[in-house]
């Protein structure tokens, strides 16, 4: 039989460093602000073209925007 008690000593990664909450809901809210008015024109267009409300609001939209855009921003 082989030793292994060495083998889980030794540490190969260290975790995932994480990223301050004040600084996501920063970027998370500044994303916000500048994806409203962009979702409010678009749903407001898709509407008119298509002559009844699409199912999701336009802030509905703008969160969507900035829950999938701030991610990114701090993925290394």
């Amino acid at each position: 039989m082989s030793d292994q008690s060495y083998i889980s000593h030794v540490h190969l990664k260290s975790p995932p460093k994480r990223t301050p909450k004040a600084e996501y809901a920063t970027y998370f809210g500044l994303i916000l602000m500048l994806a409203l008015p962009v979702q409010c024109l678009v749903w407001l267009g898709s509407a008119l073209r298509h002559m009844h409300l699409p199912a999701q609001g336009p802030l509905a939209r703008a969160l969507r925007d900035a829950e999938e855009i701030t991610p990114s921003i701090f993925r290394p």
